[in-house]
């Protein structure tokens, strides 16, 4: 997740919002239409909200990733088959180079390779085409509420005839964590961290915001960043997404004027610094003792297999 949020990628956004709000204050402006899109995503010192881009966005992303990485996969094959082919054939090289290209290499190659050009260039210069908001978010965290919704498009069919979506809403200090293990297609054990309420039917697979891993080192790691990101007694999680709002929570303010922490810790910050302290990062998710901890439900439930 600290990867996303480089300072460069801050310094843009902080040159983006400046520019607009000068264009605001001086000039007639006229918002693009791309602003008023919803892509129902919210993550600030109020809200952890999670939504997907719909399918049709994700065909486009897939056309230009899958594509670029069929090509250069099939690219590295076909050399030591190109080489074999020559190897064993009669015919002059040229010959036979010419009849692998066009019989083979055209489609082994030419296939993903205009694949991975037209998602590209969809992706890059027709934004419209391929950006677009899906139905609806899936999850939220409510740091202000100290509340957890999972939005129901179910809803007893209500969606489906209106468009209403429903709300499974409950206090976040009513679910528990679980690290699910299961198989992937090659048989490698797979964890994903799940929140589950105690005492209704309402569950969060976070499979979609952090991707499986063998390792349940990332997964304990994300359930500590939520549960640091849902205690409004601490401040905000020092993450680089959320120094432009840690002066909007309260105890975050009060927190950082006790410190003194610096409000453009991150955005300041030299691309070789950032580098290591990703590293140390990673390391520390590396080392995380959450299994070492104490168990405090332990004292109050009994775990049934």
């Amino acid at each position: 997740m600290l990867e996303k949020f480089t300072p460069e990628k801050l310094r843009l956004h902080e040159g983006f919002k400046k520019e607009r709000e000068e264009k605001i204050a001086t000039t007639p402006y006229t918002a693009s239409q791309d602003e008023f899109i919803d892509f129902h995503i919210r993550d600030n010192h109020e809200r952890f909200r999670f939504a997907l881009l719909p399918a049709s966005s994700h065909f486009w992303m897939y056309m230009s990733g899958g594509g670029r990485f069929m090509f250069f996969l099939l690219f590295i094959v076909s050399i030591p088959a190109y080489f074999a082919v020559i190897s064993i054939d009669h015919e002059p090289i040229w010959e036979t180079t010419k009849t692998i290209f066009i019989q083979l290499f055209s489609w082994l190659l030419g296939v993903p390779l205009l694949s991975w050009a037209i998602g590209s260039i969809v992706i890059k210069h027709f934004p419209s085409l391929w950006l677009k908001p899906s139905r609806g978010p899936i999850w939220e965290l409510n740091r202000r509420t100290g509340l957890v919704t999972v939005f129901d498009y179910k809803n007893n069919g209500e969606y489906k005839k209106n468009g209403t979506i429903g709300e499974l809403t409950a206090p976040f200090y009513e679910f528990d964590a679980y690290i699910a293990t299961s198989p992937d297609s090659q048989g490698m054990p797979m964890n994903v961290l799940y929140l589950a309420h105690r005492y209704r039917n309402i569950m969060i697979n976070f499979g979609a915001l952090l991707c499986p891993a063998p390792e349940t080192q990332p997964a304990c790691a994300l359930w500590d960043f939520i549960q640091n990101y849902m205690d409004v007694s601490r401040p905000l999680p020092d993450l680089p997404q959320y120094e432009e709002y840690r002066h909007l929570d309260p105890t975050t303010a009060e927190h950082d004027h006790r410190t003194g922490r610096n409000p453009r810790f991150w955005i300041d910050m030299d691309d070789a610094t950032f580098k290591q302290v990703v590293r140390d990062m990673h390391q520390r998710v590396n080392n995380i003792d959450t299994f070492q901890r104490p168990n405090l439900m332990a004292r109050y439930v009994t775990y049934v297999d």
